[in-house]
């Protein structure tokens, strides 16, 4: 029988163009848990899963509590991935929580019609993205349902995620919003940094 210390871990899942070595950054904010990124570098939900949950699978199967910290895009992976998963807390920063509410944002910025991504399966937009036919369709057809409590850090500047999008969510699911009114989706100056690791040590604990 294992001692009264209970294990708790956090798994990290980064955003696009992020790295899971940005983990070393949080620990000082997470003590009293272990800390792992996830390494990953295709952004296809169906490929990213495969290589979250068996990360999931064996921290789950090592200690008492496993808690979610991912950044942007990976807030959409996880929950994708570990929706039915035994998952203690999330901590959401800068999230994309509505895939599909994206995708058709991103066609309209790019003056396409749905009937043309149909048609055309793939189509690469002048901000650097590149729409999916498939894409669009695996998001529609694996809708997420997300249970777990979790702690929200949003932008009033974020460009991706609308704030209609993230109240929308907050009011549906068990979540807590924190909002930095001049932050931007990616917390990169030193004010912004400093009121990400201020709300994370709060949010985990």
């Amino acid at each position: 029988m294992r001692g009264d210390i209970l294990k708790k871990i956090i798994l990290y899942i980064h955003g696009k163009g992020g790295s899971y070595l940005e983990t070393e950054r949080y620990k000082k904010n997470c003590l009293g848990f272990d800390i792992i990124g996830i390494d990953y570098n295709d952004y296809l939900s169906w490929i990213v899963q495969n290589q979250i949950k068996p990360v999931y699978d064996k921290a789950h199967e090592r200690y008492d509590y496993v808690y979610v910290i991912a950044n942007s895009i990976g807030a959409y992976f996880a929950m994708h991935t570990l929706q039915n998963c035994d998952i203690e807390r999330a901590l959401f920063i800068s999230p994309i929580l509505d895939m599909e509410r994206l995708i058709l944002d991103m066609m309209s910025w790019a003056n396409i019609a749905e009937k043309e991504l149909y048609e055309k399966k793939e189509i690469s937009t002048d901000f650097g993205e590149t729409l999916s036919w498939q894409y669009l369709c695996c998001v529609r057809e694996n809708p997420i349902s997300w249970n777990v409590p979790t702690e929200i850090l949003y932008a009033g500047n974020d460009n991706l995620t609308s704030r209609q999008t993230v109240d929308r969510f907050v009011n549906n699911h068990n979540s807590n919003l924190t909002v930095m009114d001049n932050g931007e989706h990616w917390f990169h100056t030193d004010e912004q940094l400093t009121f990400l690791n201020d709300w994370m040590k709060k949010a985990v604990c």
